[in-house]
Order: C-alpha cells, then structure tokens, then sequence
C-alpha cells in the first residue's frame, strides 16, 4: 500500500534527547521506559522501547532520538506510552534506534 505525500505529512517525526531510562519488568519483551525530552514546544514525553537486549540504559540516557509525537497514547502493561521512537529492525529482530546525524535542536521535525 502506497502513501500520499499529505498522508505521510501527517506523521510528525522531531528529534528529542533521552532524559531517563528505567527497567520495564512488565513488558512482554525486554523494554525501556524512556523519559524524552522534545524542546519547549512538545515538552518531556514517555516511551517504551524494547530495545533492551542491545543497549544498556547508561547508553540511551543522553542520546538523541528520533520519534512520532503524534500518535495516540498506548496502554503497555501498567504504563501509558506517549510518543514512538523509531529503530530500524534488522533480520536478526535486534532493533537500531535511529538518530539525526547531529545533535542539533530539540524538536525538530523531521521532514
């Protein structure tokens, strides 16, 4: 199924900065919760990323991401996820969080 152009405007893809990443037991695969920080616009949002098998909370605390904003919030266990973040899932299933080149402006959309 092919996208338009306008439909894919409507995905709202910024940049943010993970603030906080903890254990998430309840998951049903190993996961983060993820405090992300978006700017003054979007504000501090939360995620669950399972993506805990390759990488360790040390290495995403600090580290640019890139997620959709616009998505309704997700029930996941006991927690409520806010935003996607984004990862390019290889044929192994290990998942790569995608990131802007630079660390440049909180918030910015990517286009």
């Amino acid at each position: 199924m092919a996208l338009t152009w306008d439909e894919f405007r409507k995905v709202d893809i910024r940049v943010g900065r993970v603030l906080d990443a903890q254990d998430f037991p309840e998951a049903r695969n190993p996961s983060y919760r993820l405090t992300i920080d978006f700017g003054p616009d979007i504000g501090v949002k939360r995620s669950s990323a399972a993506v805990r098998p390759w990488y360790k909370k040390e290495e995403l605390v600090g580290r640019h991401v890139l997620a959709v904003v616009n998505f309704p919030p997700k029930q996941i266990a006991n927690f409520v996820s806010e935003v996607l973040v984004l990862g390019a899932v290889q044929p192994d299933r290990e998942v790569v969080l995608l990131r802007p080149d630079a660390e440049k402006a909180l918030g910015a959309r990517v286009a």
